[in-house]
């Protein structure tokens, strides 16, 4: 049956003094339940900037989204509702809860209490399913550039084709996609039609964009070890980083950081604007989740 309400959220969780992890429940009063934090997909929008901003508005707590959780399905009164869940660390900072018109309180809990309080059966599933995955992780966004001219089309230098329409719209939206990780590094191979993927992304996070050869289709068809290998040492870092790179660049080197985990993703490429993100504890690969390009 074809969902007739399409919704995301998100487990909020943080660490309290001890070091123990709590998790966010919020009441709705209109149904006097207590539930994760959650909302309808508004047209146009991609379903994990959906979960962010649901969280943002019914939370006031700014987070930064982790790995993918699952779907949920229910019947609702307008029909089948289909729910996408995302972990989302909540971010020190002075941020505090404000009651509204669709939330009047937020408690912070244990998961065993939130699984006990939460309303829904499928609340419960999503908080279990989140107890099993690597909530506390760091994300490694793999990046594949949007929707370049195509090259039958182009008389220059290759490096230097651009983004078609297509592509410049979908540039122009990466930021409501990928503001949601608090990103810290961004690194593009030295095509242009990469650099302008990321340009306006860059400008709106302050972040400097780290133009690297390594990541470059002449590099990895040079030298394949050499991407690889700086790939590898990227993940080292805990900083959130998006690398913006080329097929068959991008497959080879999640080929690589996948090898000694035995770890499934969707798809064995990227359609363009696509990526790949990886939660990763600096040693290995955790999780992958797969991100459409933004729709334009």
């Amino acid at each position: 049956m074809t969902p007739q309400v399409i919704a995301a959220g998100a487990v909020v969780w943080r660490k309290n003094a001890d070091d123990s992890i709590e998790v966010a429940l919020v009441h709705r009063p209109r149904y006097d339940d207590w539930s994760l934090p959650k909302g309808k997909l508004e047209i146009g929008e991609s379903l994990i900037s959906c979960a962010y901003r649901e969280v943002m508005e019914e939370t006031n707590l700014p987070v930064r989204i982790g790995p993918y959780l699952g779907i949920t399905e229910y019947f609702v009164p307008d029909g089948l509702k289909q729910v996408h869940y995302w972990s989302a660390r909540a971010i020190e900072g002075g941020y505090s809860f404000q009651a509204n018109d669709e939330v009047d309180q937020l408690e912070w809990m244990s998961t065993s209490l939130a699984i006990e309080k939460a309303t829904r059966e499928s609340d419960r599933e999503i908080l279990a399913k989140f107890l099993l995955s690597p909530f506390d992780s760091s994300a490694f966004v793999m990046l594949r550039h949007a929707k370049a001219l195509a090259r039958q089309e182009w008389d220059g230098d290759d490096d230097d084709r651009p983004l078609d329409l297509t592509g410049q719209l979908q540039a122009k939206r990466m930021l409501s996609i990928y503001q949601v990780f608090g990103l810290e590094e961004i690194y593009t191979s030295d095509a242009v039609r990469c650099f302008d993927t990321v340009a306006a992304l860059a400008k709106s996070l302050k972040i400097e964009v780290k133009v690297a050869q390594e990541i470059s289709e002449y590099t990895f068809k040079k030298n394949k070890e050499k991407s690889r290998d700086f790939v590898k040492e990227l993940m080292k870092k805990r900083e959130t980083l998006l690398i913006c790179s080329h097929n068959p660049v991008l497959p080879k080197m999640l080929e690589k950081l996948t090898k000694k985990v035995e770890i499934e993703y969707e798809g064995s490429k990227l359609l363009p604007g696509e990526s790949w993100v990886i939660h990763h504890n600096k040693k290995e690969v955790l999780q992958v989740d797969r991100l459409l390009a933004p729709q334009v």
